[in-house]
């Protein structure tokens, strides 16, 4: 078990299907992923932070020698384990926020279009201070998510819907242990690339 559980978001259904979408794939694996890590040196055991319906665990299944991908929703979590038998990801049914991993553990960390999903700013500073924890001194990590707007807000609409502002994070990471901030956006999302710090 990979962490004890201490929310779950909901989703509604047109954010389901949207997610689980060949169209929503797509833009993950050509658009997304290589805006935020292309050229980015993650290492070998590299932890996923909630990967939901998979779309980016599969572009990075193909990237990384090894890779732990955490996923809060028990039934997400249950397909991604039986789609990913036999690979090179583990699949584990937890909460982002109260990882069971030792120390140092991971060698790059992922958070991709989930953050929004953690039910209040206070949640989502423990994921930051659980990703930097369990990654080694030096680590990237790597996360982006959407810009707020009216019509992100109607999608959203009887979802766990929380924000993060991208002016706020550098503060935030470094609070959290990361190095190194730099945050970056393009018209719909924001991304962010920091370094775990050095714990001497």
């Amino acid at each position: 078990m990979g962490s004890r559980r201490t929310y779950c978001p909901d989703v509604n259904d047109g954010h389901k299907w949207a997610c689980s979408s060949d169209e929503w794939r797509q833009t993950v694996r050509e658009q997304i992923i290589p805006w935020v890590v292309g050229g980015l040196d993650l290492g070998d055991d590299v932890i996923e932070l909630g990967p939901g319906y998979g779309a980016t665990t599969d572009v990075f299944q193909q990237l990384l020698p090894r890779l732990t991908a955490v996923e809060i929703d028990a039934e997400l979590a249950a397909d991604l384990v039986s789609r990913f038998d036999g690979t090179n990801v583990e699949v584990v049914e937890g909460d982002a926020t109260a990882l069971t991993f030792d120390d140092d553990r991971f060698t790059g960390a992922v958070c991709f279009s989930m953050l929004h999903h953690v039910p209040t700013p206070e949640l989502q500073d423990r994921l930051f201070a659980e990703a930097s924890r369990v990654l080694r001194p030096g680590a990237l990590f790597a996360a982006t998510d959407s810009l707020d707007d009216p019509g992100l807000r109607d999608f959203h609409k009887d979802d766990t819907f929380v924000p993060v502002d991208p002016g706020t994070l550098t503060d935030r990471l470094e609070r959290a242990g990361f190095v190194d901030v730099a945050i970056d956006r393009n018209p719909y999302a924001w991304k962010a690339v920091a370094r775990r710090g050095s714990t001497t």
